[in-house]
């Protein structure tokens, strides 16, 4: 296996990693936002998602298929700072994701 196979399969690791927790958290939707939500212009969809649900409905689908279909991965993440934000003042510790987002930003960063 090649470096970029590590590097997808480290990748996977992490998108599971965000998964489990966003599951744990209670954040997980069993069902879909309507598709007009999707239509937003806004970064993280944030006029028309919560968070969780860009996560969960975007970025998570997105890099799944990006992987299962071996697509050039991005070559930059940021995702952690928005999580950061995100839970800043919410019940609920978002701490074990946001360092799954960190180790996903920094997977796709190289360093």
């Amino acid at each position: 296996m090649n470096n970029s196979g590590d590097v997808s399969g480290q990748i996977a690791d992490c998108l599971l990693g965000v998964e489990m927790e966003l599951r744990r958290l209670g954040l997980w939707e069993s069902e879909r936002p309507d598709e007009d939500a999707f239509r937003s212009t806004e970064p993280f969809c944030l006029d028309t998602l919560a968070f969780s649900q860009w996560m969960q409905f975007v970025f998570l689908e997105r890099m799944k298929l990006i992987i299962e279909n071996d697509h050039p991965l991005p070559s930059v993440s940021g995702i952690a700072p928005m999580a950061e934000e995100y839970f800043r003042g919410r019940p609920e510790s978002g701490q074990r994701l946001i360092r799954e987002l960190e180790a996903f930003d920094q997977l796709l960063s190289g360093s």
